[in-house]
């Protein structure tokens, strides 16, 4: 038996400094690519802007903007009104409103597109009457009646600033095998809480040490969903949109680039969105993540090999499509870990733990890409960093959710396409607990995920009963990820909020019963 605990924890040890070893490699290429840029090596891209290339307005492209919105009556307006604001001739501009929702999202949105139709713009609102395929199912329906060149895609949570268009069409125009352009995501409610702020710096980490690094060094990249634009005979060239993973941007994505397409991501132009600013809207958000990439991976990692491709490419879409595998070893690791230090207090396995000592470096390759990350963007990306520890708790805390994600996508089991919720929340003294879409129920999850928080507790008294000082850092990281996903579930959950209502209510009469007492007697 303890032959075989060692043994998977080595494996789970192994398997997740091999992804944190990666993280060294974005580094080196980071780092190559800005020396070459100081020393003139590397030329940035400088494509002439809209008036030097057509002159006259007239001449301009057709774009048609597709917003597909799900039940989001608190952001749709809000969308609507930053993409009425896009600076770009009306008669060029096509927007469709792709509305599958079922809720009074539907009203709001239709007088909002009557209220832009009387304001000259072409607007359409577009209901399927089915949600058959989800997103990807809204924006292949628009396909059929779009009349642009270029389609440029924007989630109900985003608020696209008015240069948007001006900004990104000139670069289709430096290549005519470029067929999509990525913006970077900006945060509008990045200091709302903790929860907000671990977000922002993960998506930092991604655009700039993903997306931004591996485009500048010839690797695949891929469209984030939203906040970017296509040429439209690129996605028609790829097979349109498919609606059998749960990631159809990363799907279509990796479709296009093997057809040979060429992707270009835009670190220094921004797209605004909300980030979730409840736990249980970020789980389901990791969910569909998680799963959709396994589900993409499953699909094209064979057909990526058969490729001619440099390896490097090869090697570097591998990593990307199978990186949310570190997911069940972070369970797994977890789960084994107060098991090795008892096992290590018997004694008789000296030179294992030498050998496990040997893999601590390798987790500082994400620090390393994250710190990285932060101080591209901001000037006091010294602040932003000290939340590492909380990301990375998050991250751990996340692993249950997402080994879920994992293990569907394994077995094929098909999903629905569950959309991450938004309230509209921009500023600090906004409140969510009252409004609609919040979880009503809780997860299965959240309980595994506290009953591991009691297992991690458990493990934390063993390791500082046998002064295990090694172990002990990471044992209460395991602690503090799953407490604080878990807690937070249930605090986030509308059933917790009514019963915390009731039980204030309770408190508040016994309060005002002893008060009354008190009172008589006096």
């Amino acid at each position: 038996m303890e032959t075989l605990v060692l043994t998977l924890y080595f494996i789970s040890i192994f398997v997740l400094s091999i992804f944190g070893s990666h993280g060294f490699v974005l580094v080196y290429y980071y780092l190559k690519n800005k020396k070459e840029e100081i020393e003139g090596k590397k030329k940035k891209l400088k494509p002439k802007t809209l008036e030097e290339l057509f002159g006259d307005e007239k001449n301009y492209p057709a774009v048609t903007i597709q917003l597909p919105i799900y039940n989001e009556l608190y952001v749709a307006p809000r969308l609507l009104d930053a993409v009425s604001k896009i600076d770009y001739p009306k008669e060029k501009m096509q927007i469709q409103v792709l509305d599958d929702s079922t809720d009074e999202t539907v009203q709001i949105v239709a007088l909002k597109v009557m209220e832009l139709k009387a304001k000259g713009f072409d607007i359409e609102h577009i209901r399927r009457g089915t949600r058959e395929g989800f997103k990807a199912g809204a924006l292949k329906y628009g396909m059929q009646f779009a009349r642009g060149e270029f389609i440029a895609i924007f989630d109900a949570d985003f608020v696209p600033r008015s240069d948007f268009l001006r900004k990104t069409l000139p670069y289709f125009y430096l290549d005519g095998n470029i067929g999509m352009v990525q913006t970077r995501w900006e945060h509008l409610n990045e200091d709302y809480s903790l929860i907000t702020q671990a977000q922002a710096l993960a998506l930092n980490g991604h655009f700039i040490m993903e997306q931004y690094v591996k485009n500048e060094s010839g690797f695949f990249i891929t469209f984030n969903g939203t906040g970017g634009i296509w040429r439209k005979s690129c996605i028609e060239d790829a097979g349109n949109w498919e609606i059998d993973t749960l990631a159809e941007d990363m799907d279509l994505s990796y479709r296009a680039q093997l057809k040979k397409w060429k992707f270009v991501f835009l670190k220094d132009v921004v797209s605004p969105a909300e980030l979730p600013v409840e736990i249980n809207a970020l789980k389901s958000q990791q969910f569909r993540w998680t799963k959709g990439a396994v589900e993409v991976g499953l699909k094209y990692l064979k057909e990526i090999w058969r490729e001619n491709l440099p390896l490097k490419v090869k090697i570097e879409a591998t990593f990307h499509l199978t990186n949310n595998f570190v997911f069940p070893f972070i369970l797994l690791a977890a789960l084994l870990n107060p098991l090795v230090v008892m096992i290590k207090e018997r004694g008789g396995y000296d030179w294992y733990y030498l050998i496990m000592g040997a893999f601590v470096l390798p987790f500082f390759g994400p620090f390393l890409t994250y710190t990285l990350a932060q101080k591209e963007i901001y000037s006091n990306w010294k602040d932003k960093i000290v939340l590492f520890p909380l990301f990375l708790a998050g991250s751990i805390g996340l692993a249950v959710n997402n080994t879920r994600a994992v293990v569907l996508a394994l077995l094929g089991k098909r999903s629905e396409f569950v959309r991450t919720p938004k309230y509209g929340i921009e500023k600090a003294q906004e409140n969510w607990k009252a409004k609609k879409y919040v979880s009503s129920r809780v997860e299965w999850v959240t309980y595994a995920e506290i009953s591991l928080a009691i297992y991690m507790f458990f493990g934390v008294m063993i390791s500082a009963y046998y002064l295990e000082l090694a172990a002990l850092p990471f044992q209460m990281m395991f602690f503090a990820g799953f407490s604080f996903i878990g807690v937070l579930s249930l605090r986030h959950s509308r059933i917790w909020n009514e019963y915390a209502e009731r039980i204030r209510l309770v408190m508040s009469i016994i309060k005002n019963r002893f008060a009354y007492k008190t009172l008589n007697l006096k």
